[in-house]
């Protein structure tokens, strides 16, 4: 029996039936009382982390290793630590020839014309967490590398179910966007090969995009016999069914984009911690998905930071926010998992948004996403469209970063509740993408 002074190890929990995992199980993408009758399951990392200190390497993963559960899941399988730094210093070198760029800390600072614009004190403000110069530029793919470690440990000490790299399964993701062009960069730099499932409309620029790094592109038509939901999740599950490696960024169907997410709150907290005066106030992380907000806020509070988290979604679709108000009703937005059905199911009549990138109709991860907001007293904002269009507007008057609407939807959060927060507060936005040339420049206000 475990001595009750004894810290408990990095593990698995399911945050719905409570199902355990161990860290070093090989694949362990999905709880393993997920099926296809049930998806209402997501892993979660229980790890106690503190205090959080950074090596001082560039590179997230190897400063912050001994916190990623991939570094617990490779010793585990018996990678010495040598072994494990080296086999992040080779993928990231093989990704840096395919993007041009690794994995590096991205820019976090006071944004002074921004808090300026927005009329916050010389001692609050707005940080802006710059996501665009990140490998694909995005944020996505920070999730998608440890997956890929993931499956690299495994490859390399012979725990995965392929003997030789000629014989892996294809990677599988449903996205058409900067996940799918992420998820594909990455599958380039290890020449493994992957299976984007995008909608039968997919647009010719974001196709070309993802063509440019050789992925596989299926187009998903709803056929007559399909149940209610999207058409690429559907055949993306078919092909996971077929042996297929889950390779997203919702938990649900890899519960490891949930580990390398964290690095992005855990550089902001390592970041404040060189800067003086109060601790942040509140971040604002935009919602389609879900994890970028679940890791993000995760990793600001495993650094010792307790912003209140405010979920972003747009006024044509906020699953996110309803199924606040109905998990905040029925026992509260904590440990909401087990009430999934009461509370989260796919938005009726989703609306299209200049931020095109956050009309996910389900928020797979919403549990740690209300988590978070429960935690640091938190709450979702729905903003407008209105307020979606200023922000994307603001950000490219008052700052040099090239962000896409869906990057600046977090500022549109912001807008919407300005009212609320005190000029001396200081808040985060993370612009989380970069604006790809054929995304519309935002019209002068």
């Amino acid at each position: 029996a475990m001595s009750t002074l004894t810290q408990p190890q990095v593990g698995w929990k399911c945050a719905v039936c409570g199902e355990r995992v161990a860290i070093g199980t090989p694949l362990s993408w999905r709880c393993p009382n997920s099926n296809e009758h049930d998806t209402h399951h997501v892993l979660q990392i229980e790890q106690p982390i503190a205090p959080l200190r950074s090596t001082g390497d560039d590179n997230p993963y190897i400063a912050f290793r001994k916190y990623l559960a991939w570094d617990a899941f490779a010793a585990a399988l018996g990678m010495s630590d040598d072994a494990r730094v080296s086999l992040i210093r080779e993928a990231d070198a093989a990704v840096q020839r395919v993007a041009g760029t690794g994995f590096r800390f991205t820019p976090f600072a006071r944004h002074d014309a921004l808090s300026d614009a927005l009329g916050f004190s010389a001692g609050g403000g707005v940080w802006v967490k710059d996501e665009t110069h990140g490998v694909a530029g995005s944020h996505k793919s920070r999730h998608l590398f440890t997956e890929m470690l993931h499956l690299l440990a495994a490859e390399e000490t012979g725990t995965a179910p392929w003997s030789t790299p000629e014989a892996r399964p294809p990677l599988a993701i449903a996205s058409c966007g900067n996940a799918a062009f992420a998820a594909s960069t990455l599958a380039k730099a290890m020449q493994w090969p992957i299976e984007v499932f995008v909608p039968e409309n997919a647009a010719a620029e974001l196709t070309d995009l993802l063509l440019s790094v050789g992925a596989n592109i299926v187009r998903c038509p709803r056929l007559p016999n399909d149940a209610p939901g999207d058409p690429c999740v559907h055949r993306f599950r078919e092909a996971v069914a077929r042996g297929a490696i889950p390779f997203g960024v919702q938990g649900t169907e890899n519960a490891w984009c949930l580990d390398g997410g964290r690095t992005i709150g855990w550089e902001m907290a390592d970041s404040m911690e060189r800067v003086s005066g109060p601790p942040l106030d509140r971040v604002f992380m935009q919602v389609g998905g879900g994890a970028f907000a679940a890791c993000g806020s995760a990793g600001l509070y495993a650094g010792g930071l307790r912003p209140k988290l405010h979920a972003v979604q747009t006024v044509g679709c906020a699953p996110l926010a309803r199924a606040w108000q109905h998990a905040v009703a029925s026992g509260g937005g904590k440990n909401a998992g087990p009430r999934w059905s009461e509370c989260m199911w796919a938005w009726e009549n989703v609306q299209s948004s200049l931020a095109d990138g956050i009309l996910d109709d389900e928020t797979y991860d919403w549990v740690g996403v209300c988590n978070a907001m429960a935690d640091s007293g938190g709450s979702p904002v729905v903003a407008t469209e209105q307020h979606v269009v200023d922000a994307y507007a603001l950000a490219h008057k008052v700052t040099s970063i090239d962000v896409s609407p869906t990057g600046t939807a977090g500022l549109a959060g912001l807008l919407a509740i300005r009212g609320e927060i005190a000029n001396d507060e200081r808040v985060v936005v993370v612009f989380s993408g970069v604006r790809r040339h054929f995304m519309p420049l935002p019209t002068a206000q």
